[in-house]
């Protein structure tokens, strides 16, 4: 039987930061209520402390809605959507009890200083001529900024608990936290049709949107210091939120150095489907199709550079980018060699790892146990 639990009872008993927890889930603050492939490149009063207080895991019958670019093929969904949406229970916080930020403010690198440290992990974004970076550590406590680049409007997701950083085209609309995990993972919710969409999934499991995904816009989960030597143009989400946080503390743990829940194996919400054979926060580079998900343990991928497989009845390669510390997937239409530095080789010319001539397939960082829980026919390569 899996155990429920809200994250402020979780977090009690593994010693999380019950203070720096509080001020997140309280209302408080201001604020404002693809093929599959790949594009490169307010909450209310509630009581902080009230256990199970998140909304209905079904919630979202709105009519179809218009306002959200969709993906022209459904992203692959392992189980129906009865069982998906009976799955989703209350993370503890209320519907934008975790408030996600709709009006960021952004500051250049060079004015940045001693805010961010080198080392520390952001979430970068180049689309459209523009390259900015979330800090997780402002992201931990929102989990959703939504963001402009030129005339595209997106969102940009973090859940501290699955290790994910996703991207995706937003439209006409913005997103909020629904206050609901499904496998431990932000249940988001659009504001034109309260359609609940899983961050990993990428597809709505109720609403108007249902069966339908969203278009993936590539996040790179990286550092300052690396963001920066690669985009020195960039800017950087300020503090200047709206929300009165402690953005200096993350109520988890730490990331730099590790520790607390990012390091430990233990969950605060069992996931439905549980794997033994691989640590439960091992970090994957996690690629998934119309047909099926692929896999690859990041270690190993910095280690061999190039690792191909398939997902589903798609062959795919991935390939390690070291500037940045991430990974990239394909379509394998044609033989990938690494020459080094991170430049492959593809059909007799040589090509930096995020730029192969070949169909970029949206692939983000994951634990291990949370990929596993969306997609157990995963082939994963560790």
């Amino acid at each position: 039987m899996v155990q429920r639990h809200t994250r402020r009872a979780m977090l009690a008993a593994t010693g999380g930061s019950l203070a720096a927890l509080a001020g997140c889930l309280g209302g408080g603050g201001g604020g404002n209520t693809a093929a599959v492939a790949d594009s490169g490149g307010g909450g209310g009063g509630t009581d902080p402390t009230a256990a199970d207080t998140g909304t209905d895991p079904t919630a979202g019958g709105g009519s179809p809605g218009t306002a959200v670019p969709l993906a022209e093929d459904r992203f692959t969904v392992e189980y129906d959507y009865d069982t998906l949406t009976g799955w989703v229970i209350s993370g503890g916080p209320p519907k934008d009890g975790i408030p996600s930020i709709d009006d960021p403010t952004f500051e250049a690198a060079s004015k940045v200083g001693s805010r961010v440290r080198p080392g520390d992990p952001v979430f970068g974004v180049e689309l459209n001529g523009e390259a900015k970076a979330y800090p997780q550590a402002i992201l931990v406590w929102h989990e959703i900024v939504n963001d402009t680049f030129g005339d595209e409007n997106v969102t940009v997701s973090y859940c501290p608990l699955t290790g994910t950083a996703i991207g995706y085209r937003r439209g006409d609309t913005t997103f909020g936290v629904s206050g609901n995990l499904l496998n431990s993972n932000l249940v988001m919710y659009d504001r034109e049709t309260d359609s609940r969409w899983p961050q990993v999934m990428g597809t709505a499991i109720s609403g108007g949107y249902r069966d339908h995904s969203l278009q993936h816009v590539r996040v790179t989960w990286t550092t300052w210091e690396e963001w920066q030597s690669v985009h020195p143009d960039t800017t950087l989400l300020t503090e200047d939120t709206g929300y009165i946080r402690d953005y200096g503390r993350d109520p988890y743990g730490t990331y730099n150095p590790k520790a607390g829940y990012y390091k430990t194996d233990g969950m605060l919400f069992e996931p439905e489907k549980e794997d033994g054979r691989h640590p439960p926060k091992m970090v994957v580079i996690g690629a998934r199709t119309a047909s099926g998900a692929f896999a690859v343990q990041k270690q190993r991928l910095r280690q061999e550079q190039v690792v191909t497989g398939t997902a589903g009845d798609v062959p795919v390669v991935a390939v390690y980018e070291p500037a940045l510390d991430t990974g990239y997937v394909y379509r394998a239409d044609s033989e990938v060699t690494a020459t080094g530095d991170g430049r492959y080789e593809v059909d007799g010319a040589t090509h930096t790892a995020d730029a192969l001539p070949l169909d970029r397939v949206p692939a983000f960082d994951a634990m291990w146990f949370a990929w596993f829980a969306f997609y157990p026919s995963t082939e994963i390569h560790v």
